[in-house]
């Protein structure tokens, strides 16, 4: 089952290695692992999330999101977001950015941590937006019940998560441009531009995330219309615009995760100029991470852990939380990456073991009531 799910993860690490002793040496090997670690570790809550959305996909969808996905995850967003970074922020043309990231190095890595305020505004507004989404959500299973019972009254409030992200966007753009022409720095004129990148976020999750809501719901109602018809009717063929609607749906989710898979890459590309400038040997440790992010996502459905679990995909949206937060503080402050990736690790681990907590809880419970039984001739 894991080489099943991990083989192809296993190969590319391989060959990523091998590629990278032919391009620079053992120094470039070093460098490219170093980037797969950090990848994992900043993208661990991703692949929970991930799954959540991953498992109420078809076989088939599931082999897309690890096929044409993967190619969008590692080449669009690894190697080719740089460099489209690059040539939007420098009004330069595609090949010329090439030119740069292959040939001056430490220009290109300038224009891209230039860009950076516009980059995280728009990957943190879409990460808060899904963190408040849930959060706001009124759930059978709360994990940390006295933080999440009141907010779910709130989310009963339309829009406010919506409202919240606003004023956030706004507070980090205005201190950003006051900070900016306090320290008469060069972004003085940029808080216009992190103003719209964040709208830009906020306006491309609620079109992505409503369209895959929309369709979704769509195919539970046509599902649900099915099986009353097959319990009064005798055996009927499946209506084919049950099928278009779940084709629709599917593409939806997937279109969705590959945004959220984008947003969440941000803090992975940044944080990989603290290492290298180099942009193949960046293409190849992230492209590495990528892949087993991927996986990860993929054993997570096939295992079932997120119903083991339950107290996972909360660790991992309060991990996205966290992730947004700091993401819109690096605007105009610098946050170490390895902080960014702890912080994650340990939300996901605390919710970890607060699942298996409950589940000895829950078996030892189940235990007793069977002893109570027996003992009492049931």
């Amino acid at each position: 089952m894991v080489l099943k799910t991990f083989g192809w993860s296993f190969a590319v690490t391989a060959l990523g290695l091998v590629a990278a002793v032919f391009y620079g040496g053992w120094t470039a090997f070093g460098v490219v692992a170093i980037l797969s670690v950090l990848e994992i570790s900043l993208s661990f809550d991703n692949a929970v999330v991930n799954a959540g959305i991953l498992k109420k996909m078809n076989a088939f969808w599931q082999k897309i999101f690890l096929t044409i996905g993967i190619l969008i995850a590692v080449f669009g967003m690894r190697l080719i977001f740089p460099v489209v970074i690059v040539a939007v922020s420098a009004s330069l043309g595609p090949i010329e950015a090439v030119d740069l990231a292959l040939t001056d190095k430490d220009r290109y890595q300038e224009l891209v941590t230039d860009a950076h305020p516009s980059i995280a505004a728009f990957g943190g507004m879409f990460l808060l937006m899904i963190f408040l989404d849930f959060i706001f959500e009124d759930r059978d299973i709360k994990w940390l019940g006295w933080l999440e019972r009141p907010l779910a009254k709130l989310g009963k409030v339309d829009m406010l998560s919506v409202c919240i992200a606003l004023v956030v966007l706004l507070v980090s753009a205005i201190t950003f441009g006051a900070h900016a022409h306090q320290h008469g720095g060069t972004h003085a004129d940029k808080a216009e531009t992190v103003l719209l990148s964040g709208i830009a976020g906020l306006i491309t999750y609620l079109v992505v995330g409503g369209l895959s809501s929309f369709f979704e719901d769509k195919l539970e109602e046509e599902e649900e219309r099915e099986h009353e018809a097959e319990e009064k009717a005798e055996r009927e063929g499946k209506p084919k615009s049950a099928v278009k609607l779940a084709g629709k749906a599917a593409f939806f989710m997937f279109l969705y995760l590959e945004v959220l898979d984008a947003s969440f890459s941000f803090d992975g590309v940044i944080g990989a100029f603290a290492i290298t400038n180099d942009i193949v040997l960046m293409a190849l440790g992230l492209g590495i991470g990528a892949m087993y992010v991927r996986s990860l996502t993929v054993y997570l459905v096939r295992q079932g852990t997120l119903d083991d679990y339950v107290y996972l995909e909360h660790g991992a949206h309060y991990a996205i939380g966290a992730l947004s937060v700091i993401l819109l503080v690096t605007i105009q402050h610098e946050i170490n990456e390895i902080v960014t990736g702890l912080i994650g690790v340990v939300l996901i681990g605390a919710s970890f073991w607060s699942s298996v907590r409950r589940n000895r809880a829950l078996a030892a419970t189940d235990g007793d009531q069977e002893k109570t039984e027996v003992s009492s001739g049931v």
